[in-house]
């Protein structure tokens, strides 16, 4: 009997330490010996090879005639060459739109015209893009992005997310958006509203994520309930799913709260959420009037990105492929779009110094 009961807890054991993601795991020690750093990926994920499109040809010079005078209407890539724009364009096609091809954007009839609405949206990402691969390198470093990254092929990137509709109401009220699990908050029951709150907005506004109390009792000015920690770990979760990884790939399991213990991610991921929320902010939410309605959310707001647009699974998207590499003209200057991007706090700067082991 006690033999039977041993083997029923061993298995109980196992399913909670499985339960969140099932499959066989991979697990890397990035910490000393006995202190839980260990890193913990999804094998069948993290050891996936990402399809990555190779260029339409051979790179073309960088000499010769601008594309802003070969070209009427161009407004972001005219400062490069023309057979860069038209190679540039060329793999734009096949990463957004292969089956539609210039089409998808152009009126074939008049290139230059923007009456095609996916050519407003088009011209407003191609603005991001080389805003995210010039101003904001302290996340994606030299690997950059193309509009690949996200796309993977598809016209819409298969990772978004809208402003969810006001409170549900359930058999016991208003639910104010739990318990209704769903794929940004790794479908908890906590609330889907967390990527509304943390990654909407602009990069420097104060959204800071904190779920550490500052003291052991409730004063005037350590406040923080259990309901305002909630949609803060909900989106830790998002991060989480998105990434692959487990929570100590940023954090310390010794102190989650402690920059100078945790790892160089941490640093990496909070540049991250800023970036997310200034590409939300300043480039996706104004085309609002752009889209049609099929491409809004239930409140009539455009789909956004999240970390998992990119992602997609893995600590870094494609297995850190440095694809932008072949694309110049995605690292210019975004054209009118003030660079938004804050400067290094004191505190997380010092997470750029790794305390780990291997």
């Amino acid at each position: 009997m006690k033999r039977t009961i041993a083997i029923a807890a061993l298995a109980t054991a196992a399913l909670t330490l499985t339960g969140c993601e099932l499959g066989p795991k991979q697990s890397v020690q990035n910490g000393h010996r006995g202190t839980g750093m260990d890193t913990v990926t999804l094998k069948k994920v993290a050891l996936a090879k990402d399809e990555v499109p190779a260029p339409p040809y051979d790179p073309p010079s960088t000499e010769g005639p601008r594309a802003g005078a070969a070209y009427q209407n161009v407004q972001v890539l005219g400062d490069v060459s023309e057979e860069q724009f038209t190679y540039t364009m060329a793999a734009i096609t096949a990463w957004v739109a292969p089956e539609q091809g210039c089409n998808y954007c152009h009126n074939p009839e008049n290139m230059a015209s923007d009456e095609v609405y996916t050519k407003v949206v088009a011209r407003k990402m191609l603005q991001m893009t080389r805003n995210i691969n010039t101003n904001w390198d302290k996340h994606v470093g030299t690997t950059g992005v193309t509009c690949w990254t996200c796309h993977r092929g598809n016209a819409i990137p298969a990772n978004y997310w809208a402003l969810p509709e006001p409170g549900k109401k359930g058999i016991i009220g208003n639910l104010h958006g739990q318990n209704a699990p769903i794929a940004a908050t790794a479908y908890s029951s906590l609330p889907n509203a967390s990527l509304a709150i943390y990654l909407s907005g602009d990069a420097k506004s104060d959204k800071s994520i904190r779920v550490v109390s500052d003291g052991m009792h409730p004063t005037a000015a350590n406040k923080l309930t259990t309901m305002e920690t909630e949609p803060q770990y909900a989106l830790m979760m998002h991060l989480s799913q998105s990434l692959g990884v487990n929570c100590t790939y940023c954090h310390n399991a010794q102190a989650f709260k402690p920059w100078n213990i945790s790892t160089p991610q941490r640093a990496t991921a909070w540049y991250g959420l800023r970036m997310v929320r200034d590409v939300n902010g300043q480039y996706i939410s104004p085309l609002k009037d752009a889209f049609p309605a099929h491409r809004k959310g239930p409140m009539g707001d455009p789909f956004k990105v999240s970390c998992a647009t990119c992602h997609q699974g893995k600590a870094k998207p494609m297995g850190g492929y440095k694809m932008a590499k072949d694309y110049p003209a995605l690292w210019g200057a975004p054209t009118s779009i003030p660079a938004a991007v804050p400067a290094a706090p004191a505190v997380p700067a010092a997470a750029a110094v790794s305390t780990a082991t291997h």
